[in-house]
C-alpha cells in the first residue's frame, strides 16, 4: 500500500464513526486524578480501554506502581521490530480533571461524550483521551497499511497522574530508562495555534505557583478607630506585588527575565498570530514586555501573572482593617531561567523594596523545556504535516503553557515533538470541554501520514539528530 492509502484507511477510521465510538468509550471513564484520585477507576481505564487496544497492534503491555504516588500508576508498552534502526517513544496521559458537575451548560454531561455539530463535548475529549486515541487509532492504519511492519519500533508510556502534576514521572522515566531508551518522542497533548493550524510544538514553558502572605495580626480591627495606626497586610500586599509585576504587566525582577531570545527560536516564532480566531479574547494593547510582539511574549519571554489576591471578605466587606492577605501569582517561563532559585530572586527582590514581611512560599514548579526549531526531526514533522495537508505549520519553540515534557527531554535525553490535536477555544480543563470533529478527523491523516513518513526517513532524522 502506499502513503496516501494510510492516510485515507485514517480517515475512514474516522468517517466511521469508529474514532467517535473510541472517544465516546474511553470518556466514560472517570479517571479524575486530583487527591483522592479515583484510582479504581484509572486502573480500569488502562486495563480495559488502553491495553486491548495496544495488543492488538502487537505491543507488550504492563502496569507498573508509580514510585511517588500509588494512586497514580503507570502502562508501560512496546512493539519491537527486529533490527529496527531507530525507536520512537510516544506519551499520553489517561487522567483528567476535575468533572465540575453542575457547572456545565444545560444538556451536556461530562462523563457521556454528546455530539453537536462539530463538537463532542466530554471530560477528556480534548484533554488528553481524545488526542492519544487519534495517535493509537492512526499508528494502528499504517500497521495495517504496512503489512504489519513498520520499519522502527515505538515504545509508549500513559501516566495518570498528569493533571495533578505528574508525580514520580521523573523518577519512572529514571527506573524504566533502559525500557524507554528511544531515539525520539512524538506525542499529542495542548492545543495548537489555532483551529485551522496544524501545529508542532517542541517543549513547553515552565511554571512556578508562589504564594504570597502578609500575616501580621489574628483578627481585624475597626478601620475608623485603628486607620492609620496599624500597618494593613493588604496595602503591603498589593503593593509587593506592584514591586513585581508593574501596571502594564511587566516582569520588573531582573533575575527572572531571560537574557534573549535565541535566533532560530525567534524566527520561527516570527511566523506565528497568537490570538484572532472565534472566541478568542481581544488581545489587550500596550501589555507584556516592551519591544516583543504579542507572539514572542507569550512563546519566548516570561511572564508574570497575579492568579488571586485576598483580604478580608470581598462578598460582604466590613469596615475592618484585616489581619492578614494573601496571593498567588504564577511565572510562566522559558528555557535559560534561574528555576532552581525563582523564589529566592522574589524573596531577595522583595527585601530590597522593603516588603520583607511578605512571606514566600514556592507551591510547585514545572521546568521549561525546547527543542532547536533546526533539529532534524522537526524538519520531518514540518515536512510530513505540509505534505498531508498543503497548508504552511506552525513551529512552535515551546508552548506556552506546561507539559512534564521536562522527564523526556531531560531525564530521558529525547528530542521532543509535540502534535497537538486540540485547539485555544476547546475549554480543557473547564465546564463544557469539548474536541472538534473536523480536526479530529484531520489529526487522524497527519498522523497517519507522520507515522507512515517515519519508516521512509525516521533513520536519516536519528542520525542528524
Amino acid at each position: 500500500m502506499t502513503r496516501q492509502a494510510a492516510i485515507d484507511a485514517a480517515h475512514a477510521y474516522a468517517d466511521s464513526g469508529r474514532l467517535l465510538a473510541d472517544v465516546t468509550e474511553g470518556v466514560r471513564y472517570r479517571t479524575v486524578s486530583a487527591a483522592p484520585a479515583d484510582s479504581a477507576e484509572i486502573r480500569r481505564y488502562l486495563d480495559e480501554y488502553l491495553v486491548p487496544r495496544l495488543r492488538r497492534m502487537g505491543f507488550a503491555t504492563r502496569t507498573e506502581p508509580n514510585p511517588v504516588s500509588p494512586a497514580h500508576p503507570f502502562l508501560l508498552a512496546v512493539r519491537e521490530e527486529k533490527d529496527a534502526p531507530f525507536t520512537m517513544l510516544t506519551y499520553g496521559h489517561a487522567d483528567v480533571q476535575p468533572a465540575q458537575e453542575g457547572q456545565w451548560r444545560g444538556g451536556l454531561d461530562p462523563w457521556e461524550l454528546v455530539v453537536e455539530g462539530d463538537r463532542w463535548y466530554g471530560r477528556g475529549t480534548a484533554d488528553n483521551k481524545g488526542q492519544h486515541s487519534i495517535n493509537l487509532a492512526a499508528l494502528e492504519q499504517v500497521i495495517a497499511a504496512r503489512g504489519g511492519r513498520l520499519g522502527y519500533t515505538v515504545k509508549a508510556i500513559f501516566e495518570t497522574g498528569e493533571e495533578s502534576g505528574s508525580p514520580g514521572l521523573s523518577e519512572a522515566c529514571q527506573r524504566y530508562a533502559d525500557e524507554l531508551a528511544a531515539d525520539v518522542l512524538i506525542a499529542s497533548d495542548g492545543p495548537r495555534i489555532s483551529a485551522p493550524t496544524p501545529t508542532v510544538f517542541l517543549g513547553s514553558r515552565g511554571m512556578s505557583m508562589l504564594r504570597l502572605e502578609v500575616p501580621l495580626r489574628e483578627g481585624s480591627y475597626h478601620s475608623g478607630n485603628w486607620g492609620g495606626l496599624l500597618a494593613n497586610p493588604a496595602t503591603i500586599l498589593a503593593n509587593a506585588i506592584a514591586a513585581l509585576v508593574d501596571g502594564r504587566g511587566r516582569l520588573l525582577v531582573g533575575e527572572l527575565k531571560p537574557e534573549d531570545i535565541p535566533a532560530s527560536v525567534r524566527r520561527a516564532v516570527a511566523r506565528l498570530t497568537v490570538g484572532g480566531e472565534p472566541g478568542d479574547p481581544e488581545l489587550s494593547e500596550n501589555w507584556g514586555e516592551s519591544g516583543l510582539t504579542p507572539e514572542e511574549r507569550v512563546l519566548a519571554w516570561n511572564t508574570l501573572e497575579v492568579l488571586d489576591l485576598l483580604a478580608g471578605d470581598p462578598h460582604q466587606p466590613v469596615g475592618a482593617i484585616p489581619g492578614t492577605a494573601a496571593a498567588t501569582v504564577q511565572l510562566r517561563f522559558v528555557v535559560g531561567t534561574d528555576e532552581e532559585r525563582i523564589a529566592e530572586h522574589v524573596r531577595a527582590h522583595l527585601d530590597g523594596a522593603g516588603f520583607g514581611s511578605v512571606q514566600v512560599t514556592e507551591l510547585a514548579r514545572m521546568s521549561a523545556t525546547r527543542l532547536d526549531p533546526e533539529d532534524a526531526w522537526v524538519k520531518l514533522a514540518e515536512s510530513s504535516l505540509r505534505r498531508t495537508t498543503g497548508a504552511e505549520v506552525a513551529i512552535l519553540p515551546n508552548l506556552g503553557g506546561s507539559l512534564p515534557n521536562r522527564a523526556f527531554a531531560a531525564g530521558l535525553g529525547l528530542p521532543t515533538v509535540w502534535v497537538p490535536h486540540s485547539y485555544p477555544g476547546c475549554a480543557q480543563h473547564a465546564p463544557n470541554e469539548h474536541q472538534l470533529a473536523s480536526l479530529s478527523r484531520e489529526a487522524m491523516g497527519l498522523m497517519a501520514g507522520l507515522f507512515w513518513d517515519l519508516g521512509e526517513e525516521g533513520a536519516q532524522a536519528a542520525g542528524r539528530s
